[in-house]
């Protein structure tokens, strides 16, 4: 287990700021942490990093209580914060190379070149960063975060100011380093599209309490979250398809239909492709992860 945070608590300024935090990430995993603002994920992130003390409960990470041994928890992890923090004046490569070097790594040209290609930059720029777009200084903490050669990334909004195209060459990457490199991810973000995607479980927090947890497809079953999608037909469905779907209405040549709680849109889509069903467009028109997710924090926050 590269994290396993147990009951954790902490209070500031006597304001309680983590009431019962609970959270795991294995290798190999990508987690999303989930909450309104406010709920304590930021701070729940510094007292992974070591950053501040609790007072009560278990963290591990990456095998060591970071409240003891910090270094030996950064040493091994890749970090994107919500902010930055670049130097203006530096060229994407001159950047690379300093973090490297607080890392203790040495990196020459060559593989510098493959962080930053890693990441959809051009090793060639030489623009200041003060000239980037948002998306390019995205792009550049990853490729920053991924310079310890890192067994856990964290990551804060990785996909925040990218285009669809750069946000699915990140999700391309996040799911090269999970599944291939058996790299643990910890993904907070408020773009629940980039949670189904990506993530192989969640945590939802709400007023510093783990609300819920676990894989989504659980969670909706647990809390009996259909998902509503309108599919387009060029003529009738052709059979029924129990236990998978369920027709709400239709509206000329489009379908509304709920998946049962439990099910996996593209084990759906399967389901009805093979009972006959003509479908030509699929397009989300509600339910799934973000009901659940309103549900859970609304009725918390109340």
């Amino acid at each position: 287990m590269l994290i396993d945070i147990q009951s954790l608590r902490l209070q500031i300024d006597g304001t309680p700021v983590l009431r019962d935090v609970n959270l795991s990430v294995d290798k190999g995993e990508i987690y999303g942490l989930l909450g309104p603002n406010g709920a304590g994920k930021s701070t729940t992130i510094a007292v992974a990093l070591g950053l501040r003390q609790s007072d009560a409960g278990s963290v591990r990470v990456l095998g060591v209580d970071p409240r003891v041994d910090s270094e030996a928890v950064h040493a091994q992890t890749g970090v994107l914060p919500e902010q930055g923090g670049f130097y203006d004046w530096m060229t994407a490569r001159d950047y690379l190379d300093f973090f490297a070097r607080l890392y203790g790594k040495e990196y020459d040209a060559a593989a510098l070149s493959v962080r930053l290609e890693q990441v959809g930059l051009d090793p060639a720029l030489t623009r200041a960063i003060g000239a980037y777009s948002r998306g390019m200084k995205q792009r550049l903490g990853l490729a920053r975060a991924l310079l310890p050669e890192p067994r856990l990334l964290i990551l804060d909004e990785p996909t925040n100011g990218l285009d669809p195209r750069g946000r699915r060459e990140i999700h391309d990457l996040l799911i090269d380093l999970s599944a291939n490199r058996n790299v643990g991810i910890l993904l907070c973000t408020h773009l629940l599209d980039d949670v189904d995607r990506l993530c192989h479980r969640i945590g939802i927090l709400v007023e510093g309490q783990t609300v819920a947890q676990g894989a989504i497809a659980e969670l909706l079953r647990a809390g009996n979250q259909p998902s509503r999608f309108r599919l387009r037909l060029t003529g009738p469905p052709s059979a029924e398809v129990p236990g998978v779907v369920r027709v709400v209405a239709q509206e000329g040549e489009w379908w509304v239909v709920d998946i049962e709680p439990g099910v996996l849109p593209d084990a759906a889509w399967r389901q009805l492709l093979f009972s006959g069903w003509p479908v030509t467009e699929i397009h989300r028109a509600g339910g799934g992860l973000e009901d659940l997710y309103l549900t859970l924090s609304e009725r918390r926050a109340a």
